[in-house]
Order: structure tokens, then C-alpha cells, then sequence
């Protein structure tokens, strides 16, 4: 921040061929809020604004290389991960990051698609909350994700913060609960070991919302690299997003893409 260098920050994840979710959201989410992004892929997509086609995963020794030519060149400042289905690629994840002693880690456990479908299994589940989530400064569940780490049911703002707490007592991370899955308000809940802040949401009547949590977990994991703290990055984060959805982009057939370079335009020449 004050001695000029570049903030860098990994995103470990999934590739989206459509580039609105996954590394190609954490990338250009990170070139956005002004830090240099790198990738590790744990997984291939075939998939588009309509819906994911076919999926190819790494394995884990491809993984455990991508992770060490990262580490071992330019360190990240900040970690974001993402979409990783597979038991295995969980556990390489933790084991490289504990021995590189990585910092400013942001878990965004992508385990239920929008549609409603289960994307991750009963083991792999179990191997992040004991293995990944203890490693992270935050976790960033949508409502029906902490319903599984939490193993409870959520309909009130009361139970977001009894299942945060439940999550932060399990796998020691503050945590962000995200709302807008809830049918009252799209606030999200911080929870810290210092206490509860509730950010309020601000509705953007916009359906094109493919990637927004990828790239809220990116711009959090952005601002975690340039030093701020994590009130602050997720704060502006949440800024972010709602310029990002605020643009209006309108791509594809089915739920398209945010517009993360919406901030850059005046600085681009036409």
C-alpha cells in the first residue's frame, strides 16, 4: 500500500468459458479493485449464461503444480477460492496453503447451484469444513450453502446470525453471510469474533446476476491485498458489486454477466 508495490492475489477455482463466473470473473474483479490476479484452475467448464454443459476436473497433482509455480514466484497477498467439488483437489488445496503459510484467505464454498442443485458431495463438504475453512480469514455462504455448513434451517435474520455463529465456532473464520437468497432483504450478515455488523443491501432490479459471488468473494479477497481490514473489504466489495450490476451489461440468453470493467470506461479510449 505505501511502499508502491503491486498487491497480488490467487484465485483457486473453476474456469467459466462464458468468463462471467469463475477465474475469469476473479480476474477482471481483481484487475477492477486494482490488484494483479493469478490462477490456479481446478476445473474446466463447458457453460454459458444458460447453463454448464459439461464439466472437466483437474487432478490434483496438475493442482499441486499450478499452486507451487504461484507460490514459489509471486506470492499472493490475498487467496480466493472458489468453485471445488472434489474431496481430493480440497485437500491439496489446504496442504499447499498451510505449507506456504498463505494469508488473507476468502472461501467461497460454491456447493448449490442456483438452480437449487447440490454440486458438492457429503465427503468433500466434510473435508472443507475441516480441512479448508479453518485455513480462511473469511467464508462467504449465500443462504442455502450455510444451511448445509451450519445443518440448520434459515429464515430469519435471528437464524442467519445463530447459523454464522455456528460456522465460526466449527471452522474458527469470520464469516459472511450472504442474504439475498432470503425472500426479506438481501442484507448480509459479518460475523466476526469481535461481533455482528449487517450490511444493508441495495436491491438492483437487474436479472443478469451470473458470477456475483465469485465476484464479491474476489473483490473482498482484492481489498484484503491492499491492506484494508475486513469490515472495510467487504464494504467496498459490496460497493463494487453494486456498480458492477448497476451498468446494466445485457449478454447472453439466460442470466448474463456483471459488468466488471463498468469503473474503467472513462480511462479507455474509444
Amino acid at each position: 500500500m505505501h511502499d508502491g508495490r503491486m498487491r497480488t492475489a490467487l484465485t483457486i477455482a473453476g474456469s467459466d468459458s462464458s468468463g462471467g463466473a469463475g477465474i475469469q470473473a476473479d480476474l477482471k474483479t481483481m484487475l477492477a479493485n486494482g490488484v494483479y490476479g493469478m490462477s490456479a484452475i481446478t476445473a474446466l467448464t463447458a457453460q454459458n449464461t444458460v447453463g454448464v454443459a459439461a464439466v472437466a476436473e483437474v487432478s490434483p497433482e496438475f493442482l499441486e503444480k499450478q499452486l507451487d509455480a504461484v507460490f514459489t514466484d509471486i506470492f499472493p497477498d490475498a487467496v480466493k477460492i472458489g468453485m471445488t467439488a472434489n474431496a481430493e483437489l480440497i485437500e491439496v488445496i489446504a496442504e499447499r496453503l498451510r505449507f506456504y503459510r498463505a494469508e488473507r484467505i476468502v472461501a467461497d464454498p460454491v456447493m448449490i447451484a442456483t438452480s437449487g442443485a447440490r454440486l458438492i458431495s457429503e465427503r468433500a463438504a466434510a473435508v472443507l469444513k475441516d480441512k479448508l475453512l479453518p485455513l480462511a480469514k473469511v467464508v462467504t455462504p449465500n443462504i442455502p450453502e450455510a444451511e448445509v455448513l451450519s445443518g440448520m434451517q434459515i429464515m430469519t435474520r435471528t437464524d442467519m446470525e445463530k447459523a454464522a455463529g455456528c460456522i465460526h465456532e466449527a471452522c474458527g473464520c469470520a464469516v459472511l453471510l450472504k442474504g439475498g437468497h432470503s425472500i426479506h432483504d438481501a442484507d448480509d450478515l459479518l460475523l466476526e469474533k469481535s461481533g455482528v455488523t449487517w450490511f444493508e443491501g441495495m436491491r438492483i432490479d437487474n436479472p443478469n446476476t451470473h458470477g456475483t459471488g465469485c465476484t464479491l468473494s474476489s473483490a473482498i479477497a482484492a481489498n484484503l491485498a491492499k491492506g484494508h481490514d475486513l469490515q472495510t473489504a467487504v464494504r467496498l466489495a459490496k460497493d463494487y458489486i453494486s456498480g458492477a450490476l448497476a451498468a446494466m451489461l445485457d449478454l447472453g440468453k439466460g442470466s448474463g454477466p456483471l459488468h466488471h470493467g463498468f469503473g474503467l470506461e472513462h480511462t479507455i479510449p474509444r
